[in-house]
């Protein structure tokens, strides 16, 4: 008698087991369903920030890094330092030559002037008038070259030293002291701390459902204690494969058909200073576009 009772209550137990689950794929497939009309997701998507190599515009030897890889640093922080000797010692010569010049320029103009008054009295010949005149247009000459490489030189002077050109972040350091820095090589990482967004890359057959000015919700998977909020500011004229380096040739004849990529950028919104610092150029995410 205990063995025909214990058979409808184990059947009982597996129809309740087999419900269970009926429901729980119900749900699963009435969210997915709900997600798939209200969205559009991809999680191929990254952070995105003004990032920038910084380079010197002139040679020498560096003596001072300042700058130190994750610093925070102010705009116009010193990050490094180039000895400046030799463009101080080219400043010092050109603004000597420059004031020889002023004071020949000075002496000439004089002379010019007098004998420009003296001509138009007859006093003098056209010769000695053609002659002070162009002595003076090359002695003015001179002295404005000479004054544009003053102002060269200073410039060189002060691009000895390489500063922060924002509020922002150094993320990589390539230089060291004691290193000769040549004009166009990166040293210093740098990221801006203004702003942030996401670039993420939609399928083409999804792109027509997005619309400029759609809200986003955004997950960063680095970031799990928060949610990031945004709108579509813009959605690309290309995919991304066509200014690739050595973008696919489909006149070969191989053929075969891939689903493209079309990069949209999303602005972030209400990000605070801490939500800067926790959103780092590169970060994978998951975006959500709104619809409707």
């Amino acid at each position: 008698m205990n063995t025909t009772a214990a058979v409808p209550a184990a059947g009982n137990k597996k129809k309740k087991i087999i419900g269970a689950l009926g429901c729980v794929a119900a749900l699963l497939i009435g969210y997915f369903a709900y997600e798939s009309f209200v969205y559009v997701t991809t999680d191929n998507a990254q952070i995105e920030a003004h990032s920038v190599m910084l380079a010197s515009k002139v040679s020498g030897f560096v003596i001072e890094v300042k700058a130190k890889e994750g610093a925070k640093v102010k705009k116009g922080d010193i990050l490094v330092e180039i000895d400046k000797r030799d463009y101080q010692n080219t400043v010092q010569q050109m603004k000597s030559e420059l004031t020889s010049l002023q004071a020949r320029r000075a002496d000439t103009e004089k002379n010019y002037h007098r004998i420009q008054e003296l001509f138009s009295k007859g006093a003098v010949s056209q010769q000695q008038y053609d002659a002070t005149t162009a002595s003076y247009s090359d002695i003015k000459a001179k002295f404005e070259a000479v004054s544009a490489q003053v102002s060269q030189a200073e410039l060189n002077l002060e691009n000895t030293i390489i500063k922060a050109p924002s509020d922002g972040f150094v993320a990589k350091r390539s230089v060291e002291d004691g290193q000769l820095a040549s004009p166009g090589v990166p040293l210093i990482g740098f990221v801006g701390a203004e702003e942030r967004w996401v670039t993420a890359n939609f399928k083409e057959t999804e792109i027509d459902v997005i619309k400029i000015g759609a809200r986003v919700e955004i997950e960063v998977d680095a970031v799990t204690s928060k949610q990031f909020h945004g709108t579509v500011e813009s959605i690309s004229s290309a995919t991304g494969a066509t200014f690739t380096l050595l973008p696919p040739d489909n006149a070969t004849g191989n053929f075969t058909k891939v689903v493209q990529r079309v990069p949209v950028k999303i602005k972030l919104e209400a990000l605070s200073a801490d939500d800067i610092d926790l959103l780092r150029a590169g970060l994978s995410a998951n975006v959500k576009v709104h619809k409707h």
